[in-house]
């Protein structure tokens, strides 16, 4: 039976929904996004033909209200919603929902979501199944006593996981049962806050494997096939930073057995559209399920690279009820592609979630093997309430080494400021000699800490000489832009009855310095658009520069620096002792104040819990001492440098 599709509503936000609506508007579709109050003018919104507003900011105020999207959907004429992922994309009842109101759900039947939906139950049906599974304990028992047992017959480490998530929420390591207690604690309140399921499993934690997924996808005339494998080892709390097709070093007979094994996992369920399974992949060989994500996948355009084929667009004409055009054995394999996922967070601050306002927001150019998914633009905000993923960067080569290189040169020509992100630590990982010889496995990020995250250092006076003289530059293309032969407009420093020389203090980051620029022993520096070309010693080198109000960002050894002008004597005036110790990291929501005044603590211990971008943060005591004052509650939101708690040593 064909059904009728000629407008798309996105009940999701950022890139995904953006993505899904190029494609949709490729078919000639009308396409209808829905916002929360503060996502009034995101990017998604703006690129919308037809926009609802949802009210609200928090997700439990706006994008997971089932009501109020399908009215949305009725509202805009709109005969199909795609939940994007994330949010309700796996939730049975939302597809539910969807299909009673008499529209169409992009996604698969609401009973396979709800057999694959608890990773408990899926694995009782791979189990069934014959797919062989990591030890742990999946059952209805959430008491602690009950994950003690099993974590102690399992042996540690040990991985909690949500039942009902993914997206590494409500997923904690232990490692000692002395951390059990807490650790499961924090999981469940995650996993309530983010799916509204506080429920977990236990099971072994995998030393040194390798996490890779099968891309599957069925239609409703019962043919299901595998779209390759996808390697998604790299990964840094739980969560996939960069994504590769096919996977490095797997043979064609692996390929296979591990794609049949999902074909028969999806059939199993009567599996409709586009869905992924993941599984662990030994040094030997052997593989283990892990769960089914039923949904499209944040990592789904390197299969897409490798294919050629769009799985949105698979995804519309499935939804109508067309037959998937290909077989099998037609399925592509071309080349190899990588993406990397670019986030607003701090890697040096065991990648806090960052807020702001992008002042600066610059993607690389798109052409051939170079594509850019995003939901941002410059002057955006990144919120405390969402993911807080900025898009993805996907290169394709004829090989691994030319999607690498092809990778690398795409990020060398992004630029952000305003937020903290992990721009500068994605081109470490691509440029690592173990990444280039694909020594992957999901430990690869701690295993190469001290390179990939490498201690600050300070900046060299070729630096700050570098950033004087583009702060000349750029000072005097501001002055007189107009008149480009006007002596005022000249930065060689001359000043009437004045030495030619020129002072300037800047800041970058927590550094400072007095910078002294001679224009007769200095090298040539001319800014060109937004290049500061430097001429030395018959060398010409370019550097990256550009200015947003009062700050420059300028390239420096692979990272983009924010340098700005500081008023020695306002700043000297201006210094104050923060107050009383510990502050909030970031923006967020206070969910659990944990001591009161007065009480005694021990270093270590966790004082507050702060939850942002979907994920909790435990403030905890530097060192041993006593609660002198508490300057939050639980509910509270906080803004990053707010003080939340006064420790007094003891």
């Amino acid at each position: 039976m064909t059904r009728h599709i000629d407008t798309l509503l996105v009940a999701n936000r950022g890139e995904i929904a953006c993505r899904v609506m190029r494609t949709a508007k490729a078919l000639g579709l009308t396409t209808v996004a829905v916002h929360s109050a503060i996502d009034r003018d995101a990017r998604h919104a703006r690129e919308a033909d037809v926009r609802v507003d949802l009210g609200g900011a928090k997700p439990a105020d706006s994008y997971l209200l089932v009501d109020k999207l399908i009215a949305a959907a009725k509202a805009s004429g709109a005969q199909a919603i795609h939940p994007g992922y994330g949010f309700l994309s796996e939730n049975a009842g939302f597809a539910r929902a969807i299909e009673d109101a008499g529209l169409i759900f992009l996604g698969p039947p609401a009973s396979a979501i709800d057999a694959m939906g608890s990773k408990s139950a899926a694995k009782a049906l791979m189990e069934t199944a014959g797919v062989p599974l990591v030890p742990g304990y999946h059952g209805e028992a959430q008491d602690f006593e009950t994950f003690r047992t099993a974590a102690e017959v399992i042996g540690y480490p040990v991985l909690l996981k949500a039942t009902a998530g993914g997206g590494g929420k409500g997923m904690k390591v232990v490692e000692r049962e002395s951390e059990l207690a807490e650790a499961l604690a924090s999981a469940q309140r995650e996993a309530k806050s983010s799916f509204g399921d506080s429920r977990m499993l236990v099971e072994k934690y995998v030393l040194k494997p390798r996490h890779v997924e099968i891309q599957v996808f069925a239609d409703s005339h019962g043919n299901c096939l595998y779209l390759n494998e996808r390697d998604c080892s790299i990964q840094r709390r739980h969560q996939k930073v960069v994504e590769e097709a096919p996977a490095p070093g797997l043979s064609p007979e692996l390929r296979r057995a591990m794609g049949e094994a999902a074909v028969k996992a999806a059939k199993a369920i009567g599996y409709v559209g586009a869905g992924t399974v993941e599984f662990l992949l030994d040094a030997r060989g052997e593989f283990f399920f892990m769960e089914m994500n039923t949904r499209l996948q944040v990592e789904h355009p390197v299969t897409e690279a490798i294919t050629g084929l769009d799985l949105v667009a698979w995804q519309i004409r499935v939804a109508r009820g067309e037959a998937l055009p290909i077989t099998q054995e037609q399925v592509p394999l071309i080349g190899h592609a990588i993406e990397v996922r670019l986030y607003a967070e701090d890697p040096d601050n065991d990648f806090l979630p960052a807020t702001g306002t992008l002042a600066l927001y610059r993607e690389p150019a798109a052409g051939p093997g170079r594509r850019v998914d995003s939901g941002v633009a410059e002057g955006d905000t990144v919120s405390p309430f969402y993911d807080p993923m900025l898009g993805k960067l996907i290169a394709w080569g004829e090989n691994r080494e030319e999607a690498r290189q092809r990778l690398l040169a795409m990020l060398a020509e992004t630029a952000v400021g305003g937020v903290k992100t992990n721009l500068a630590f994605l081109r470490r990982v691509l440029a690592h000699p173990a990444f280039a010889d694909a020594e992957l496995d999901t430990g690869f990020i701690p295993r190469h800490q001290a390179q990939l995250l490498p201690l600050a250092g300070e900046l060299p006076q070729a630096f700050w000489q570098l950033a004087a003289s583009a702060f000349v530059q750029s000072e005097a293309t501001r002055v007189r832009a107009d008149d480009p032969h006007s002596p005022w407009n000249a930065a060689a420093g001359w000043r009437a009855g004045l030495p030619s020389e020129t002072d300037l203090a800047l800041r970058c980051g927590d550094d400072q310095q007095v910078v002294r620029l001679r224009p007769a022993s200095a090298p040539r520096a001319q800014l060109v658009g937004e290049q500061l070309v430097i001429e030395q010693d018959g060398l010409r080198r370019q550097h990256l520069a550009i200015r947003r109000g009062a700050s420059l960002y300028l390239q420096w050894a692979g990272e983009l620096r924010e340098v700005q002008r500081v008023d020695p004597i306002a700043e000297a005036g201006a210094a104050h002792q923060a107050h009383g110790g510990l502050t909030a990291p970031m923006n967020g929501s206070i969910v659990r104040v944990l001591v009161e005044a007065g009480q005694h603590v021990e270093a270590g211990a966790a004082l507050v819990v702060l939850e942002a971008m979907k994920m909790e943060h435990s403030i905890r005591a530097p060192q041993a001492g006593v609660v002198k004052g508490l300057y939050c509650s639980e509910g509270e939101m906080v803004s990053e440098g707010a003080a939340l708690v006064e420790l007094e040593e003891a």
